[in-house]
């Protein structure tokens, strides 16, 4: 399902060319009532979809993907869960460290 399909934006470009939702569902091959579901959240549309929304629009499908809502960042990286867990445990044994070197300072000076 999308995260938020503009649909503001969507009929706004369709009215500066002239053209109503029908325009869309007709170029993308899907009834009406499909769109009407896509603008509602109900449901996603495909990359077909997407596609011809684009040339309906005369916009790049960059900027049709991320106006439907359904573009997402690649999240960065993640490292393997073992590299991950050796990170840790290697912080975890510097604030030991640390802890165990402000203990015996404090105790020295106390």
């Amino acid at each position: 399902m999308s995260l938020f399909f503009d649909a503001d934006w969507f009929d706004a470009k369709l009215g500066e060319r002239g053209l109503d939702r029908g325009a869309l569902s007709e170029a993308a091959g899907i009834e009406r009532a499909a769109l009407h579901a896509i603008y509602l959240n109900e449901r996603a549309a495909s990359a077909a979809e997407l596609d011809a929304f684009a040339r309906v629009l005369g916009v790049d499908i960059v900027e049709v993907t991320l106006r439907s809502g359904v573009a997402t960042r690649d999240a960065e990286p993640r490292e393997d869960a073992a590299a991950r867990i050796e990170s840790i445990e290697a912080r975890l044994d510097a604030i030991d460290s640390w802890l165990e070197e402000f203990e015996r300072a404090t105790k020295k000076s106390a």
